[in-house]
């Protein structure tokens, strides 16, 4: 059965920062790309950030480039969003995706918020 397991949401202060992390289980982690989506109150779920299945490439959101970084460790089937500088418009449910041609799994996710 696949899992992805969300951790290290929470409440931060503006211009902090905050880990995510996505443990999976029950697939080949190292062959599939690995993403990142977050979704705010009242808006559409977005990309914020992707990693290749060997981890050799990645791609964030506009609004994250330069302030997030995507990794992930292949041997521990994990993936982690380190986010630094946060901001007020970064509050949203975080949402781990697994994704190849055939098949498409996400994580139940884990809240941030941003706030003073």
């Amino acid at each position: 059965q696949v899992h992805l397991v969300e951790s290290g949401g929470g409440l931060v202060q503006p211009g902090g920062s905050l880990r995510l992390s996505c443990a999976a289980s029950g697939f080949t982690f190292s062959t599939y790309a690995m993403s990142w989506y977050r979704q705010a109150p009242g808006k559409e779920r977005e990309l914020v950030a992707t990693i290749t299945s060997a981890g050799g490439s990645t791609n964030f959101a506009r609004s994250v480039k330069g302030r997030f970084t995507i990794s992930r460790d292949n041997a521990k089937n994990t993936v982690y969003l380190q986010m630094n500088s946060l901001k007020p418009d970064d509050t949203a449910v975080y949402y781990c995706n697994a994704r190849n041609p055939a098949y498409d799994y996400w994580g139940q996710g884990t809240q941030v918020t941003v706030s003073s």
